[in-house]
């Protein structure tokens, strides 16, 4: 091979020195690795080591949240072991009473809704009937408002100097239906040579929102009420006549005393929104059989009127049980929530004190450190009180709680004075006359207006609140019945919950 020359490096060069130089480097490469061998450290017969002592776990290292629970908790002696066991008792009878407080307190929540339901139900079964001619007598309003259902009362308010009505009335239907349709048909209708007015008595604004409530849920149920039936029509021959306007779910009048006859007045429901409109359209005052039909759109879901329960109280033992599993199932649940969310085992918070606490703390955590000295003398535990040896539900510091709603220390007095007697001096007299039955902590004197019109009549209600529910009884009693300015006052335990609620349309 001929000598080409090259240039390299900046110099003219021949190619074979070039192959040469790096030929040598390699092989001078190999003979670097083979000489730069790591050196043996141990020389000598190395032998395995027996550990001692506890192996700890260092900074960094993985370790089970779970395995670590109990670790540098020191042995329980005996009388540790007991006073734990103590403590873990207690803690669950709080739990159990937590939970039965829960439970009362929810249960009286659910029996005032319940009851304020019942006192709307009852507001929009009224009306007002006003500028009614002073020869009228009760019967000729009975037989004027009858036809649009079942009457309850009719009150008129008597003058006693001229032993004659001061031209209102109240009537009170069994049904707000009845109530509604007298609204919508008897307004400005003359009786007696005058046009009557109709309305909504004063205290009806103050039960709106439940009175909304009610008419809202009535709105799912295409149903009509019909009033004024015949006595000899029957439920067959009324689905047939509002048959033509949609189909029937169903078609229910009220039953009377005597069997097979009804009181004149049911409800039907449609299957369609669409149908109810017809019906009510072309079925009201309507001449079926002699009488005009009374035909509305019904206010109210069905069974709405059914009286409230007030015995509603959970038997004893049913209670305590309930409360018991639901302590247990919380218990496992914090306790499964503690396990993993616990990472030092010396911090065991101290919860078992806090009774009002949301979440029931566990029994096997919620008790202090078996090494505090505050475990020290079991002397110092307080003493467990058994939810389950109280009648009703709970008893003790909670008794009043639960009853707080079954008595009342206000009463209310009624036609004791008019309008043109009050004075200065009425409170005064009223707290004198009722301080002799117990410490009186107020009186107030309320003026109600009947209905919204300028000259409506106005009556005076007085609250007398006393410190305790035996003086208001006693007050109640005694002045019941008595004739104070040549009027007979009527007294009564106010609704304690109304007056706390500042209702005083009661």
């Amino acid at each position: 091979m001929e000598n080409t020359p090259v240039f390299f490096n900046g110099e003219t060069t021949d190619i074979s020195k070039i192959i040469i130089s790096n030929e040598e480097a390699l092989l001078k490469k190999q003979n670097l690795d083979e000489n730069s061998q790591s050196p043996s450290y141990c020389t000598n017969d190395c032998t395995q080591q027996e550990q001692t002592g506890p192996l700890l776990a260092g900074p960094g290292a993985l370790r089970s949240s779970s395995s670590m629970v109990g670790i540098g908790f020191p042995k329980l002696t005996s009388d540790q072991q007991e006073m734990l066991t103590k403590a873990k008792k207690y803690a669950m009878e709080q739990s159990i009473k937590n939970v039965l407080i829960k439970q009362t307190i929810a249960h009286q929540q659910q029996q005032q809704k319940t009851l304020q339901r019942h006192q709307a139900l009852v507001l929009m079964c009224r009306v007002y009937v006003g500028s009614i001619s002073f020869e009228l007598k009760e019967d000729t309003i009975r037989q004027a408002f009858l036809p649009f259902g079942p009457i309850k009362s009719i009150n008129m308010s008597w003058d006693p100097i001229t032993q004659k009505h001061k031209g209102f009335a109240f009537v009170e239907y069994d049904l707000p239906e009845a109530a509604q349709l007298a609204l919508e048909q008897m307004n400005g209708v003359m009786i007696g040579g005058r046009n009557i007015k109709i309305g909504r008595p004063s205290n009806m604004p103050q039960a709106a929102p439940l009175i909304d409530q009610i008419m809202e849920e009535a709105k799912s149920y295409n149903r009509i009420y019909i009033a004024s039936v015949h006595p000899d029509l029957t439920e067959q021959e009324i689905q047939s006549v509002f048959e033509a306007f949609g189909k029937i779910k169903s078609c229910t009048l009220t039953p009377g005393v005597i069997p097979g006859k009804h009181k004149g007045y049911g409800f039907i429901e449609y299957e369609n929104s669409q149908a109810t409109q017809d019906a009510i359209n072309s079925m009201n005052l309507f001449d079926l059989g002699g009488q005009y039909l009374r035909v509305g759109r019904a206010i109210t879901p069905p069974n709405a009127l059914q009286a409230p329960s007030v015995s509603g109280v959970m038997p004893t033992a049913a209670a305590v049980a309930a409360a018991a599993a639901t302590a247990k199932i919380q218990a496992m649940d914090a306790v499964a929530s503690n396990t993993m969310s616990l990472e030092s085992p010396p911090s065991i918070p101290l919860v078992c004190k806090t009774v009002t606490s949301p979440i029931i703390p566990p029994p096997g955590l919620a008790v202090p450190s078996v090494v505090s000295p505050v475990l020290t003398t079991s002397a110092i535990l307080p003493q467990p009180v058994m939810a389950a040896s109280a009648p009703g539900i709970i008893t003790g510091t909670y008794y009043h709680l639960y009853f707080s709603h079954n008595s009342s220390s206000v009463v209310i007095l009624r036609n004791m004075v008019d309008v043109e007697d009050l004075d200065e001096e009425l409170e005064s007299e009223v707290t004198d006359e009722c301080g002799r039955f117990g410490e009186v902590n107020k009186v107030i004197i309320y003026q109600e207006r009947q209905s919204e019109e300028e000259d409506a009549e106005i009556t005076i209600k007085i609250f007398v609140e006393f410190s305790q529910p035996l003086e208001a009884n006693k007050a109640r009693d005694a002045l019941n019945g008595r004739y104070f300015g040549g009027k007979i006052v009527t007294a009564e335990l106010y609704d304690q919950t109304l007056y706390e609620a500042n209702d005083l349309s009661g």
